[in-house]
């Protein structure tokens, strides 16, 4: 049996987010003869899933990448002096050093960067697996971009077989899968499960202290996906599967395989804020959505933050103007989180519209208890 052919049988698809079919993938990367990526940037917020990979499993990931790029050229992409691209070029691995910005980490990106351009991402017109020329008329080599987790799932199907890797999860998305969880103490914490699995569990086998203590269901919200995924109330986990079916019903993905419990003690609106700041100066400046939408969403948050009444209007017209219009879909998933941000987070903004923060009464409440008892002491 071909390699694709197996790959499908198995039914994996990819683990950096958008969960193609790795089978296709690699088709048309035989087909085409290109240079193999392996995408170890870890790019997205809380995310630390490619990391974990090659920490732990480096040469389970060097069979996968063998037998995907089948003869051609491999590159291991990773972020600028981290932990990860140290590791890799250790193991005497070509490692392709990116600038740690979060588009730079984008699929064309890496492609534009292995081929002597910028770490931006590029508009194309066919995808660069087939090769061809980008919006300015550039020769692109084929290339196809795979994430670590995917590739190193791959070398395992190609060891264990089809049916173990469907003996994992559900029918529809088959395979074991990683996914990273952040508690307030407890960061970047890799989980190794299943879809279909319950995501309280995800979060009991990362932080079990969080859990039995209550403090998932205390904390305002919990992020599934990062900077472009979706805010779920504590109460909607209750009965949430870890699959792209059972997520729907709260308008998320598994996407990035990425999930942070927000602190309690803390205010979700500036956590936000805090967010679509970093997000606006993450831009590669080539794009209007990312260029001036993204600093004007940023700019809006941070008044409707501080009691802005008209602020709110502005915020939702920012957020339905994003999407569609960027070389790649950071603005599209900026903007899906935003939304999600006002619907969970609505009660928490109006007591910022009347001047007032729940959380920060909270944490000044904490500060003078705390003074108090030692003054007891």
């Amino acid at each position: 049996m071909t390699l694709t052919a197996l790959l499908a049988e198995a039914g994996l698809t990819g683990r950096g987010g958008a969960a193609f079919s790795t089978a296709r993938k690699v088709e048309a990367a035989h087909a085409h003869g290109a240079h193999l990526i392996v995408n170890a940037c870890d790019g997205e917020l809380g995310a630390a899933k490619d990391g974990w990979v090659v920490a732990h499993r480096l040469a389970e990931l060097f069979d996968g990448a063998a037998a995907i790029a089948a003869g051609s050229a491999t590159t291991y992409a990773a972020h600028r002096g981290s932990d990860t691209a140290h590791r890799l070029r250790a193991a005497g691995l070509p490692v392709l050093e990116v600038p740690a910005r979060y588009v730079s980490s984008e699929e064309s990106s890496l492609i534009s960067l292995a081929q002597g351009g910028l770490a931006r991402p590029m508009a194309k017109r066919q995808p660069f697996v087939r090769g061809g020329r980008d919006s300015d008329g550039r020769h692109i080599r084929p290339t196809v971009v795979l994430n670590a987790e995917t590739v190193w799932r791959a070398g395992q199907v190609v060891r264990l077989g089809a049916d173990w890797h469907r003996s994992f999860g559900t029918t529809a998305e088959p395979g074991p899968r990683l996914v990273a969880v952040s508690t307030p103490t407890a960061r970047g914490v890799v989980v190794e499960t299943a879809a279909g699995a319950p995501v309280l569990d995800l979060l009991a086998a990362a932080d079990p202290v969080a859990v039995a203590s209550g403090l998932v269901d205390r904390s305002p919200g919990v992020l599934l996906g990062g900077l472009g995924g979706t805010f779920v109330a504590p109460a909607d986990l209750r009965g949430l599967a870890w699959s792209d079916e059972g997520l729907a019903r709260v308008g998320a993905r598994t996407g990035p395989g990425v999930v942070e419990v927000l602190d309690p003690a803390a205010c979700p609106v500036e956590f936000v804020d805090r967010c679509l700041t970093w997000a606006a100066g993450e831009s590669a400046g080539q794009c209007g959505p990312c260029m001036f939408g993204l600093p004007a969403l940023a700019a809006d948050w941070r008044a409707l933050a501080a009691g802005d009444h008209t602020a709110h209007g502005r915020v939702v017209s920012r957020i339905s103007r994003l999407p569609g219009r960027g070389a790649c879909r950071f603005p599209d998933g900026v903007a899906g989180f935003a939304w999600s941000a006002l619907r969970v987070f609505g009660p928490h903004l109006d007591t910022h519209r009347h001047g007032r923060c729940d959380a920060a009464l909270r944490q000044n409440d904490h500060r003078t208890d705390g003074r108090t008892h030692v003054h007891a002491g």
